[in-house]
């Protein structure tokens, strides 16, 4: 999936295997196939919207872009250089390329310490500056992401979730990132909170040329924020467009549900709701065919058998359907 800026981030056929075992002996008898083979690319201060139910694999497909966790298979490039093979210490200048902001911004802090040190952190381990130059340094972040200077020596406890995942923000801020995956990053937020977090994002963004890989379940908070999307479906992207596509000219069924039950502000809108029989197959054994046959209302014998490739039927507008 090309973008129209040099690419950040490049991502090709990653796929993320976790072994099932039983037994005394811990046999593996399966696999979770929670990342089956998904390719993007994001370019310099682009946002690429990862959306889709949950246990679809999006979190697990941040995090082996990371190599937070080990991928089983494909690559991972960051600004041209693969980094799916390098040891820890070879990946130590990557890190501090390629940050995270964590969903809960309480369990993400560390307790024991006062927002100053947790901030500094990735500066000390980095052994990056003075110890003045460091304290400097997070006053000015501190400042940036709407908090006070005088608040560095609080714990996270003495913080509200808003300002907690604001502490978050200026973390992952601290060594000067190129990419960051923002995994679920507002969805424990209050609505008028998420509204403040994601606009300071955006101006991060603005003035940093920052790229994101948001992940997200929220539709309407992926709008705001997205120059693409990715939709997921088990362990797959099944559509990949800019965000007015997708919103407005969506084509894979999977894609058109998702956006019939986001809600309408407006009451004298009626949108007509998808709404997708059965549950979610198990990742660990995913439907033949098209992962979507088992709850598509347009599924035909074709696609109980024969998985759809992801292919471009319009300029940057690729879908994975055998009916488009």
């Amino acid at each position: 999936m090309p973008s129209t800026n040099m690419p950040v981030l490049e991502v090709k056929d990653l796929k993320k295997h976790f072994p099932v075992r039983k037994g005394l002996l811990r046999r593996t008898v399966g696999q979770v196939y929670a990342v089956d083979g998904i390719s993007f690319s994001i370019g310099v201060g682009e946002t690429l919207g990862l959306v889709g139910e949950s246990g679809c694999g999006k979190t697990t497909a941040g995090r082996a872009v990371l190599r937070l966790i080990e991928p089983t298979s494909g690559s991972v490039k960051v600004a041209g250089t693969e980094i799916t093979g390098l040891s820890k210490a070879e990946m130590r200048p990557y890190r501090a390329e390629m940050q995270i902001i964590f969903q809960d911004p309480f369990s993400s802090l560390n307790p024991r310490m006062t927002a100053g040190e947790i901030v500094a952190e990735p500066l000390l381990v980095h052994g990056t500056g003075s110890r003045k130059k460091r304290d400097e340094q997070v006053a000015a972040l501190f400042a940036r992401v709407g908090l006070r200077p005088a608040q560095m020596s609080n714990y996270p406890h003495q913080f509200s979730g808003g300002q907690r995942q604001r502490i978050g923000i200026a973390r992952a801020l601290a060594l000067g990132p190129k990419l960051i995956v923002g995994d679920e990053p507002v969805s424990a937020l209050d609505v008028s909170i998420q509204a403040q977090v994601i606009n300071l994002l955006q101006d991060l963004q603005r003035e940093r040329q920052l790229s994101y890989l948001f992940i997200s379940h929220n539709l309407a908070v992926v709008e705001h924020i997205s120059h693409y999307i990715a939709v997921m479906y088990l362990g797959r992207i099944v559509e990949y467009a800019d965000t007015r596509s997708i919103f407005t000219r969506p084509q894979h069924p999977y894609t058109e549900a998702l956006l019939s039950a986001v809600p309408v502000p407006d009451p004298a809108i009626r949108r007509k709701k998808m709404v997708l029989q059965g549950d979610v197959p198990s990742p660990v054994r995913p439907p033949p065919g098209c992962h979507f046959h088992t709850r598509c209302p347009y599924a035909v014998d074709r696609c109980r058998v024969e998985s759809p490739p992801l292919r471009e039927i319009a300029p940057g507008h690729q879908v994975s359907c055998h009916l488009r």
